[in-house]
């Protein structure tokens, strides 16, 4: 049976997904009560676990050093307890790198489209036979990372729903929203990945530099 984490652990573990995250984006990511969200997030600050931040009229919540360590120990803690889970899931991060290989390129080449003489020039996106075997093989990567999130959520919870909003996101960008291929600041394939990726290597206790 699928584990549901608690609030205060989904609330400290949706700002280290964000990176950067206000009270209703925190909220949102895991279908949490705004109000009950808000107390958590006091909760933390007092911790010293998150920080609030500004920048260029924005703000928003991140992770301290003492936050993303109380984070991993949360993780390990809960990941101990469901049976097998450990092993699902690294099982999953080993199926899930060479996918992440994939990605990479594929969001590389709907951003670069090489010409004569400029190896590097922007995608204009006006070749639709360069674009559209970009998106085949996001199509073909949506596939393939699906069955993976199925068995991360019959372990965890939290990991419901990576699968779906790829999938509404290439489909945004199939229908002529080049944008929700890699922008950033909402769940476009690439945010979506990267999320995925980070939940993986926090679960685990891994970091992208050292082999997550």
């Amino acid at each position: 049976m699928s584990r549901t984490s608690p609030p205060d652990l989904l609330v400290l573990h949706a700002v280290r997904l964000g990176g950067m995250a206000g009270n209703r984006a925190v909220a949102r990511r895991f279908g949490l009560d705004p109000a009950a969200t808000d107390e958590l997030l006091l909760d933390h600050q007092a911790y010293g676990w998150v920080t609030w931040s500004e920048f260029a009229g924005s703000g928003g919540w991140s992770l301290t050093g003492r936050g993303r360590a109380e984070n991993e120990r949360r993780l390990a803690a809960e990941l101990r307890e469901v049976p097998g889970g450990d092993a699902t899931v690294r099982r999953v991060h080993a199926a899930f790198l060479p996918l992440n290989g994939r990605l990479q390129r594929a969001c590389t080449d709907w951003q670069i489209r090489p010409a004569p003489g400029a190896p590097l020039a922007t995608n204009d996106h006006r070749d639709p036979a360069w674009d559209g075997r970009v998106l085949r093989e996001l199509g073909t990567l949506a596939a393939e990372v699906a069955p993976l999130v199925a068995e991360l959520t019959a372990t965890l919870e939290r990991f419901r729903g990576y699968d779906t909003r790829f999938a509404a996101a290439l489909a945004r960008a199939t229908a002529g929203e080049p944008s929700w291929v890699d922008r950033s600041g909402a769940d476009s394939c690439h945010v979506v990945w990267f999320e995925l990726h980070e939940d993986l290597i926090a679960t685990l206790g891994l970091s992208r530099g050292g082999g997550g």
